[in-house]
């Protein structure tokens, strides 16, 4: 359904998916989903004022996306989707006041507009500000559960990092599969604190009336009920960077454990060359085919040797592991 006229309490969800010639009667939201230049161009004839396209939408400047004109208000914000999957993006959502009205203007199908567009058909009395804060509401909720789901993911993370009771090869296998979860963790973290700031500015010019709308200086009546959501807005960013520094600080420490496991590795070979070394040079000492070697005849000579390389591998092994370097 590209285009959709949401009227409360019509016990449809949907009173009309066509563009009428008219407004049909009692419809305050008008939801443009993946809408075709000509469906957007019939819905500027309808409500009387020129939408943004997709592309302005993605400007990034401020006086871009919150703005007034023609008596109509115009605010957009990026939306993080697809969270669940490989490739979570942030996709524009646009907001449109136009008297009585509210057009939305989306590219990417959303769970909080599914769930207020069912909700509309069984509710009566709902005004143009009311179904902006159910959607605001709506999508901040759905922020705060993306929030929760990866704080508990972390948590989780934390302790397979922290908690050493598997091999040494598997403990260095899941440190890897470690670090590629805590960098998607940390991009959707970056991805989702863009989104809340970006939203967060559209709380906060919805809620003061402009003077580009009709009756300037009056009192914005959606202040009040807006004021709840910006503070949960204020505290999703906070939590937001509380997460992101325990991500930084579990990635970094992951990296150590890493770098702690290769030098291990490493120390290792250095200390069996260590060992090794005495006697490889009593081989090559008794390799040397000089004529005059007090060893080179005698009876017992090549068990000594063998003896000697013996007791020099001894001792440095000995020596090591009193020392702990094994």
């Amino acid at each position: 359904m590209p285009v959709c006229f949401h009227a409360p309490g019509s016990g449809h969800e949907c009173v009309s998916t066509e563009i009428p010639a008219t407004m049909p009667p009692g419809v305050v939201w008008i939801d443009l989903f993946q809408p075709t230049p000509t469906e957007v161009h019939a819905v500027e004839k309808l409500v009387g004022v020129e939408l943004p396209t997709s592309e302005e939408m993605r400007e990034i400047e401020s006086t871009s996306r919150l703005y007034c004109e023609h008596g109509a208000r115009f605010m957009t914000t990026p939306l993080l989707v697809s969270t669940e999957s490989d490739s979570p993006h942030a996709t524009e959502i646009g907001f449109v006041f136009v008297g009585a009205y509210l057009v939305t203007l989306r590219w990417e199908d959303t769970q909080s507009f599914r769930l207020i567009a069912a909700q509309f058909d069984r509710r009566a009395l709902v005004t143009r500000d009311q179904a902006f804060i159910a959607l605001v509401e709506s999508i901040v909720d759905r922020q705060a559960d993306l929030l929760e789901r990866i704080s508990k993911e972390t948590e989780e993370l934390s302790q397979r990092i922290f908690t050493r009771i598997q091999a040494a090869k598997e403990s260095e296998k899941n440190l890897r599969e470690a670090i590629y979860r805590l960098g998607r963790s940390g991009g959707l973290i970056t991805q989702h604190r863009e989104c809340i700031v970006a939203l967060s500015r559209l709380v906060q010019y919805a809620s003061h009336e402009d003077f580009d709308e009709p009756n300037p200086g009056r009192a914005s009546t959606l202040y009040p009920r807006l004021k709840p959501v910006a503070r949960d807005l204020q505290s999703l960013s906070e939590f937001g960077g509380f997460l992101s520094n325990k991500i930084n600080f579990m990635l970094d420490a992951t990296l150590g454990l890493i770098n702690i496991e290769q030098n291990s590795i490493v120390k290792i070979f250095t200390v069996a060359a260590v060992i090794f070394l005495p006697p490889t040079l009593v081989a090559s000492l008794y390799g040397m085919n000089f004529e005059h070697m007090p060893e080179l005849k005698w009876q017992w000579g090549y068990p000594f040797s063998i003896v000697l390389m013996i007791a020099s591998v001894i001792v440095p092994f000995v020596f090591c592991r009193r020392k702990g370097w094994l």
